[in-house]
């Protein structure tokens, strides 16, 4: 790759083909995906119903300007918020929804502090690479959005910092990329009371939460929370470049014609995608993923936390942090599970990750705690 920039630490081989659950190199080798493409394709690969949908699109017309109305739009934000009081403004990312959720958050309140937290990560634009708790991500672009504070994540002193000059606080009910962190039910919850006391907005990214990945369409409806605005992307198109801003209805007087915009935002492609993916999101399909997150979750804590090398296990639904010791580095444990076909991912401190599609069956996810045992036992042995 002669003419790309060098973003990226790339792997030696190409992902070629998808098929459900197997994603298949330029070598021809197969792999059990572990990864939805980084919590993406949450639906799998080649997903009949969804490839439809955009095919079906494809015939007709897939761009057309936001200077029109779009049943298309209508159609899919209406799945997001159901029943509730709330309007969708669709992007292209979850960089672009906080983005749209920073802006939001100031014009509404007609304030700017935000507070964020430590080890976050809400994107790589300038607005959410700031509100963005790691420094080695933004090491060289400063200076950064002015008035962004930090606060110390699950920590009772945070409540502190929620004071009346807030116009939001973001975070994410579990880090995903700072390291599978849970957030406790009962900070949360509280995070939540001192936002509504304080009358500041609460953010919650769901951008890799979202989508079904916890069992649920979003992650925070695990808990007792109301957040003002959810910002998601990522599975919401299972594949399809997307993003979407969900805001209470009584913040969208501050969000009025050309106080923001996009040009790719909601197109006809990204909209019947993301329909067919929250048709197939019903009840049905979420219990099933909490049943074999069950399953999956049981086997782990039996099979893998035991082992030497391993410190803890985190996360929630089909969202997995297996954390190890500092003295086995993470980047070679995956490579060796390359070695096994399976493909996973890793996160901060040391964190392997797992973020199967949520269509694997319970077969392949024993199969995966199996492979993923016997490669870190050899590991050990390997030292």
């Amino acid at each position: 790759m002669k003419h790309i920039f060098p973003t990226y630490k790339r792997f030696p081989f190409e992902i070629v083909k998808g098929n459900g659950v197997t994603l298949t190199d330029n070598n021809g080798q197969q792999y059990l995906d572990l990864t939805s493409g980084i919590g993406v394709c949450n639906l799998g690969y080649n997903t009949t119903p969804i490839k439809n949908a955009v095919k079906a699109q494809l015939d007709k017309v897939w761009h057309t300007s936001n200077l029109y109305n779009s049943e298309l739009q209508e159609k899919a934000a209406s799945l997001l918020v159901k029943d509730e009081d709330k309007d969708v403004y669709f992007c292209n990312s979850g960089t672009e929804a906080n983005e749209a959720a920073l802006k939001l958050a100031r014009k509404a309140t007609g304030k700017s502090s935000i507070l964020a937290f430590d080890h976050s990560f809400h994107g790589r634009s300038y607005g959410s690479l700031s509100m963005t708790g790691n420094e080695k991500i933004k090491e060289g672009f400063g200076p950064f959005v002015p008035d962004i504070k930090f606060a110390e994540y699950n920590a009772p002193d945070a409540l502190t910092q929620i004071t009346p000059e807030l116009a939001a606080v973001i975070l994410e009910v579990i880090q995903g990329e700072g390291g599978v962190v849970n957030g406790d039910p009962d900070w949360l919850e509280a995070v939540a009371a001192k936002c509504k006391e304080q009358k500041v907005l609460l953010i919650i990214d769901e951008v890799q939460t979202g989508m079904g990945r916890t069992g649920k369409l979003f992650a925070y409806q695990n808990y007792n929370l109301d957040p003002d605005i959810v910002t998601s992307a990522k599975g919401l198109a299972n594949g399809i470049p997307v993003g979407a801003m969900i805001g209470k209805t009584e913040l969208a007087a501050a969000f009025g014609p050309g106080s923001h915009g996009t040009t790719f935002g909601g197109n006809p492609l990204a909209m019947a995608s993301a329909t067919a993916v929250l048709n197939i999101l019903n009840d049905d399909f979420l219990e099933a993923v909490q049943q074999k997150a069950l399953f999956f979750w049981h086997y782990l804590e039996k099979e893998i936390q035991p082992l030497e090398l391993v410190n803890g296990i985190s996360g929630k639904g089909l969202m997995v942090g297996i954390h190890l010791k500092s003295d086995i580095e993470v980047g070679k444990v995956i490579t060796s599970l390359h070695k096994q076909g399976i493909l996973t991912l890793s996160s901060r401190d040391n964190t392997l990750r797992l973020l199967p599609p949520l269509i694997i069956t319970g077969s392949e996810l024993l199969r995966a705690v199996h492979v993923i045992k016997e490669t870190l036992v050899n590991t050990v042995i390997g030292q």
